[in-house]
């Protein structure tokens, strides 16, 4: 790319002429143009003429910027008797390729049958209905829970578990996996599925059962099934120490309350829910025309699903690359380790995203704490040009 730009640029200094000296290129320019092996050597590397004020990026890389936005609740859900999801993985957001995510709703009487993931944990939040969940890991022991709005619960990749919705209103929930290649639809090991594919002479001496009790079981995966609603009387709890629990209250508990100037934030790390060892979430809502400030995370990628407002999404991916995009309820957005970006709530309402990171150590390192906590004079050197009144309102925030 510098040799085209030299050739162009002594094209353009040669004119009519076409002959072109070292001055006449240098005047063209006013820059200087380096070239192999400028600049010295090991110890005798010396200074060189001062090169572009700004650096040069291809326009196909910058072009290249990822999609970062994908419209979850338009695609198509898989429908079953008890409910419905929706999901994204990498497959359909190239860009995902840490974390998953689905949105499923459980009908009254319905539940997600008894499976689990070999190669994803499974993080989620209940966003409206009550539930309960079983949970069984490998030391056989289990955990019985009930879940109400603002509620999370983890399991580690392998544990059994199933989902069950418990009084006569619907389960609305969000789900996220720290694979971003990992399917729900097609790699989940569910038990109807399992039980349908094992010859009746192994089930019935596993069970001690006559294997033609057997015919009467589904013939396929059921996934979401529909049966009786279970009432809240009935829906007993099993509870373990808060140490080793899969259930953590989001709303109620106040060491996960870190609000700031633009909203309200509810986070669970592992530091305040011991069991969620490879993810972080929570709850950010961000007031009309507030905004998240620029910021990014060191350590983990982001998934973000919008459940109610508009909000607006800059995000920075270095090299001259970067994106705006506007999101509306149902929409997730991927933000990956490391890049840059910022959040602004552009609609009427109070924007309120659900957040994961495949990271159970939350990092957040934000723009304004860098400026302030940077020397005058470096702010000066890096914003050249900048009056330093300017700089000096930007420290003070």
């Amino acid at each position: 790319m510098l040799e085209n730009r030299r050739r162009v640029l002594q094209t353009v200094a040669a004119g009519a002429s076409g002959f072109v000296t070292f001055s006449s290129l240098a005047e063209a320019t006013d820059k200087y143009m380096a070239a192999a092996g400028d600049g010295g050597y090991g110890r005798a590397a010396q200074p060189l003429p001062q090169g572009d004020a700004v650096a040069f990026h291809d326009p196909k890389d910058v072009a290249a910027t990822p999609e970062f936005r994908f419209p979850l609740d338009s695609t198509k859900p898989r429908v079953a008797t008890g409910g419905w999801a929706k999901e994204v993985s990498s497959r359909q957001f190239p860009l995902a390729k840490g974390i998953a995510g689905v949105h499923a709703l459980l009908n009254p009487g319905g539940s997600r049958e008894l499976h689990w993931h070999a190669t994803a944990a499974e993080w989620a939040i209940v966003l409206e209905g009550r539930c309960q969940t079983v949970v069984i890991d490998p030391s056989g022991a289990s955990e019985i829970n009930n879940f109400e709005p603002g509620d999370l619960w983890y399991f580690a990749k392998g544990h059994g578990h199933s989902i069950q919705t418990i009084g006569d209103k619907p389960c609305n929930i969000i789900l996220a996996f720290d694979d971003g290649g990992f399917s729900p639809d097609a790699a989940a090991f569910s038990l109807t599925d399992w039980i349908n594919l094992t010859p009746k002479e192994m089930l019935a001496q596993e069970f001690g059962l006559p294997k033609d009790l057997f015919d009467a079981f589904p013939k396929g995966e059921t996934f979401m099934q529909a049966g009786d609603i279970l009432q809240p009387e009935d829906a007993l709890e099993a509870l373990w120490p808060k140490e080793s629990t899969h259930k953590f209250r989001l709303l109620h508990d106040p060491k996960a309350a870190r609000d700031f100037d633009a909203g309200t934030f509810r986070l669970a790390t592992s530091a305040e829910f011991p069991t969620s060892k490879t993810m972080s979430g929570g709850i950010m809502t961000i007031r009309p025309r507030a905004l998240h400030r620029l910021h990014w995370h060191p350590s983990a990628n982001e998934w973000m699903y919008f459940a109610r407002g508009r909000g607006q999404v800059a995000l920075f991916g270095s090299g001259g690359r970067g994106r705006v995009a506007e999101f509306g309820p149902g929409d997730v957005a991927y933000v990956p380790m490391g890049f840059g970006h910022a959040i602004r709530s552009i609609g009427d309402e109070e924007l309120e995203i659900v957040q994961t990171w495949d990271n159970g150590r939350f990092e957040e390192i934000q723009l304004d704490h860098w400026v302030q906590s940077s020397p005058r004079y470096l702010l000066a050197n890096n914003f050249a040009g900048v009056p330093q009144t300017t700089l000096a309102q930007m420290k003070h925030g």
